[in-house]
């Protein structure tokens, strides 16, 4: 027996993690990009007044979107530092 509703929802599920999926991997195409661009040219990796402005950008955006704030926020850092361990290998 199958359950049309519910298999309606999980394939909208499906699509929408399809499409968080490759929007990750456009994001982290640039930030390479940008990686590369400092290792080029001597910058630091990290950029800590840059990463604070961009979690409370999107808290707020969360916050407007009824997502929570804290999950963003949890969620916004695994990204990031993600981020920055690839920009240090690139200077390594």
């Amino acid at each position: 027996m199958t359950d049309d509703t519910l298999s309606g929802y999980r394939k909208s599920i499906d699509n929408i993690d399809a499409a968080l999926i490759h929007l990750l991997a456009e994001r982290f195409k640039v930030t390479q990009a940008v990686g590369r661009y400092k290792a080029t040219h001597d910058l630091p990796p990290a950029d800590p007044a840059r990463e604070a402005a961009q979690i409370a950008r999107l808290r707020a955006l969360a916050k407007d979107a009824e997502l929570d704030p804290e999950f963003s926020e949890k969620f916004l850092r695994f990204i990031i530092d993600e981020v920055i361990r690839h920009h240090e290998r690139l200077q390594g």
